[in-house]
């Protein structure tokens, strides 16, 4: 699918140039990489990552990697290493046996660390982070560093024990010794090693020093045999550094660092530490809360991996930051959805409607079309009967302008494959409230067309027949923030939650068919379904059984992010 449809943007415009006769991979095979941190779910913004890394291998015929960057164990954890896996092969993408670990290398990486000492291009420092900060000067005063002449064997002795485990965190770093003046404060000595006394989700307390990513990456990159390592726009200033590690270390093969600009979009928080935040503090459900951008959160709202991967190529690759409207990305899920889902009859807010010239104990079927874009999805019979339950707004006793639908002595309507009805009055509880909505139908009308070829200005309401309807609870989600820019500069995000991010309907009425309607598989997306005239929907993956239905809707069938 991805040869098919990924089009051609610059990263592929430098693959293809280097692959020609006489370029830095003519003769190769393009090896690509998709490295997250294991320490929360991917979210949608990995997804333009995740595509570009697997894309990009799909479509020149090359293969992609998928490697765990552990090599910070502060908050990482086995639960998002198989959370990660199932995703990526839920989005149709696979590493087949290329899997692995940043902290694979760990060995091979403090070995390169102890030949730079040797080499006389790193040191170990005695300078906490606040101390090398007074040191680093500024563009036009060269950092210092009084540790930068220590001997060799004096920096490799402290590094061995350092590996040893004999000093406290923050007392030495490894530097490496590039340029204290340079315009770029990445080269100007950066850290390779620090000092960290936590346990590994993978090596337990085997390793009590850390590689730092920017040392890490190339090398990993290297050792794996990448050809292009595709990364987001934040490291372009650390790419001289990449280019360093590469051109310093003892490595096998040298790779390519691209960089692309990350995705944006409004009304949500990327930040994985924020996404976090929101789990703990119990402001949604869990990770996959289908409010959240998280692609287990999506998933089970009723994204499709189709809907993804399309908006992922349409928005396209570039190096300039942008900000995409959430609207786009519901555009696409109702683009795929508009293919391929059933259309289904449900009252979300049921009033009970009695046709009173309808006979008694009569009973008979209505045939509806099951997807009208799709005529090979047939159509299927449902049961019709004197009462019924419809939306309680296609019901007004004093009709606004313009109202086209149920009104006493108003227009007629047209009842969803079944009769024209008009309404004839209502019926309400001590409070006032209407209980019931009374109508006459037309018995020749059946298919909801008038023998006498008489125009119908009313509006065609769909509803459930109410002995057979089945009871179910459907969840309506709006955006989770009420700010386009929740975690914009000097925001707090939390300030912006909306209070009616989700609204919870429990006495829906839904027909019969969907009380058999299939349970959702674990790392799949359910089944969808259109609910005529409410939007698509799908059972939820942790809270419907077939005793107790509940759908959420995964969109509206109108762009739900329309100012207001």
């Amino acid at each position: 699918m991805a040869e098919e449809t990924m089009s051609t943007n610059f990263i592929h415009s430098i693959i293809e140039e280097e692959l020609e006769p006489g370029g830095r991979c003519a003769g190769k095979q393009v090896h690509t990489r998709f490295p997250p941190e294991p320490n929360g779910y991917l979210h949608i913004g990995h997804c333009k990552a995740l595509t570009i890394d697997f894309g990009t291998a799909e479509k020149y015929h090359g293969i992609c990697n998928l490697r765990m960057d552990d090599t910070n164990p502060a908050k990482e954890d086995t639960e998002y290493v198989d959370a990660i896996q199932e995703d990526i092969h839920w989005l149709g993408f696979d590493w087949g046996d290329r899997f692995y670990y940043g902290s694979d290398y760990f060995e091979q990486t403090y070995e390169l660390a102890e030949d730079l000492i040797q080499r006389g291009l790193a040191y170990v420092c005695e300078l906490t982070p606040e101390q090398f900060r007074a040191y680093r000067g500024d563009t036009t005063t060269p950092a210092q560093s009084p540790w930068r002449d220590r001997p060799v064997e004096e920096s490799l002795e402290l590094f061995r024990r350092m590996k040893a485990g004999e000093f406290p965190e923050g007392k030495y770093t490894l530097r490496a010794k590039i340029d204290l003046a340079s315009g770029n404060f990445n080269m100007r000595d950066p850290v390779l090693y620090r000092i960290r006394y936590i346990e590994h989700h993978r090596q337990g307390t085997k390793w009590c020093i850390f590689p730092m990513y920017d040392f890490a990456h190339p090398i990993q990159d290297a050792l794996e045999g990448i050809t292009h390592s595709l990364c987001s726009l934040e490291y372009e200033n650390h790419r001289p550094l990449y280019d360093w590690v590469v051109e310093h270390c003892d490595l096998p093969s040298k790779p390519r660092q691209i960089e692309f600009a990350r995705l944006g979009i409004n009304y949500t928080v990327m930040s994985k530490r924020k996404l976090r935040a929101l789990v703990e503090e119990g402001r949604v459900s869990g990770w996959d809360d289908p409010r959240m951008p998280t692609l287990c959160g999506l998933r089970r709202r009723g994204y499709t991996p189709r809907s993804i991967r399309n908006f992922c190529e349409r928005i396209g690759v570039s190096k300039v930051d942008s900000t995409v409207d959430w609207a786009f990305l519901e555009s696409c899920l109702r683009e795929d959805l508009n293919e391929t889902a059933q259309r289904v009859m449900a009252v979300l807010r049921p009033v009970k409607l009695t046709i009173t010239n309808y006979p008694e104990g009569q009973r008979e079927t209505v045939t509806v079309e099951n997807n009208p874009v799709d005529p090979e999805a047939g159509v299927r019979e449902v049961p019709f009967s004197r009462t019924l339950y419809i939306e309680a707004d296609d019901f007004l006793e004093e009709p606004i302008p313009k109202y086209k639908r149920l009104t006493p002595g108003g227009q007629e309507c047209r009842l969803k494959g079944a009769y024209l009805i008009r309404c004839t009055g209502c019926m309400k509880n001590a409070a006032g409230e209407v209980i019931e909505v009374l109508c006459e139908y037309d018995p020749a009308s059946k298919g909801g067309n008038p023998a006498d070829g008489r125009k119908v200005k009313g509006a065609t309401i769909h509803w459930v027949e109410a002995e057979t309807a089945a009871d179910a609870e459907v969840r309506l989600y709006d955006a989770l923030f009420t700010d386009p820019a929740p975690d914009g500069p000097e925001k707090n995000f939390l300030d912006f939650l909306n209070p009616e991010s989700l609204q919870i309907l429990t006495h829906c009425k839904v027909e019969q068919g969907l009380a058999q309607a299939p349970m959702p598989e674990a790392g799949k997306t359910a089944k969808a379904y259109q609910f005529m005239r409410q939007g698509y929907f799908c059972l939820d993956s942790q809270d419907a059984s077939p005793t107790h239905l509940v759908f959420n809707r995964s969109v509206s069938l109108k762009d739900s992010f329309k100012k207001k």
